[in-house]
């Protein structure tokens, strides 16, 4: 090793010591299967990590490049006080603020689906793909209820990939705008996840 790497390294190891630390790597792309079970193999050695993040989740139906499309409903959605039966589509913006122009950090893909006849309430299963910062290229996977007029809501994350591999945590949601007429609204996600 090189004089300049060691004193480097021995630097990064005296930062890390004295309570100011960051993490080496932040995230970590497989190249193939093999080195997939090669981390699976060190598993037990990995230390858990618990990651917050914060960011703003878009959801637009209206206009001419809506986020959210509707893919199918029942023959009684559209009577249904509820829309129940009502399933749509979404690869929605994740940004760094609420304001339709701030900085986009990822996309929330997968689907949502109006699952209650006493309320407006919907199951989600989606995906939150990081497509910039330090987390770009993982995932966190979230399934859960989401009662979209109760102030806080919360859903559980289930999986992970790329820095998120193995999580497990809850994302706790409020609706910041929406708008009754169009549909299109933006809510803050908190998200907690544990990992390895």
């Amino acid at each position: 090793m090189a004089k300049e790497t060691i004193i480097f390294v021995l630097q990064l190891y005296f930062i890390m010591m004295m309570g100011i630390g960051f993490p080496l790597v932040h995230s970590y792309t497989p190249k193939d299967p093999e080195s997939v079970e090669k981390w699976f193999d060190n598993l037990p050695t990995l230390k858990q990590k618990s990651t917050k993040l914060r960011f703003f989740y878009h959801d637009v139906i209206s206009g001419k490049n809506p986020s959210t499309v509707t893919v199918a409903q029942s023959n009684n959605t559209l009577q249904s006080p509820t829309f129940f039966g009502l399933v749509e589509v979404i690869d929605a913006p994740l940004t760094v603020g609420p304001e339709p122009d701030s900085q986009i950090i990822g996309r929330a893909q997968g689907i949502y689906v109006l699952a209650s006849l006493e309320e407006l309430s919907l199951f989600m299963s989606f995906n939150l793909v990081f497509t910039d910062g330090m987390y770009n290229g993982s995932t966190l996977s979230v399934l859960g209820h989401n009662p979209i007029f109760h102030k806080y809501r919360e859903m559980a994350i289930v999986g992970g990939s790329g820095v998120f591999r193995l999580a497990r945590g809850i994302a706790a949601t409020r609706t910041v705008w929406l708008n009754l007429t169009t549909g299109d609204g933006v809510s803050e996600y908190h998200v907690v996840a544990l990992h390895h």
